[in-house]
């Protein structure tokens, strides 16, 4: 079990580079099957990359979290509209502020707005958000998965 322990983020954000994806594949699907474990991330390992490879090919900026030697958490920002379509921390890094620094990269690269959808059963997550100065603006459903979805919004005040 992870557990959460709040302390600030002890290491820096670099632009993703390929040789990332091994890890970052990694940690997301152990990242999204303990949030979801009915589903099979593991069969989704290649989406991912396909996934982040056309992110990328559309102007999608991806940064990567790393301690150390260690990468431990990514985030994907389209600049043009403010789009976050990933934002990811290896389990092992919850609650230790790898993912208020990864918002932090994301608002330098947009920062006059970040946008988002949230699975609403990920209540973790909405919780984190809502910490974060997100708003809930509307509701739909995620096209991949079938699963209600929340988009919520940043604005700077």
């Amino acid at each position: 079990m992870v557990t959460e322990t709040r302390k600030s983020f002890d290491g820096h954000i670099a632009a993703y580079d390929p040789e990332d994806l091994g890890t970052i594949q990694s940690f997301w699907v152990a990242s999204w099957t303990l949030t979801m474990p009915e589903i099979d991330f593991e069969a989704r390992r290649q989406w991912l990359a396909t996934h982040l490879e056309s992110l990328e090919a559309e102007g999608t900026e991806i940064r990567v979290a790393h301690v150390g030697g260690e990468r431990v958490g990514f985030v994907t920002i389209d600049p043009a509209n403010g789009h976050m379509d990933q934002i990811c921390v290896a389990p092992d890094w919850w609650g230790r502020g790898v993912a208020e620094a990864l918002l932090h990269a994301a608002r330098a690269i947009s920062p006059g707005r970040l946008m988002l959808d949230v699975n609403t059963d990920n209540a973790r997550a909405i919780r984190f958000y809502e910490r974060e100065g997100f708003v809930k603006t509307d509701t739909s459903v995620n096209p991949r998965s079938g699963l209600p979805v929340i988009r919520m919004v940043w604005t700077p005040r």
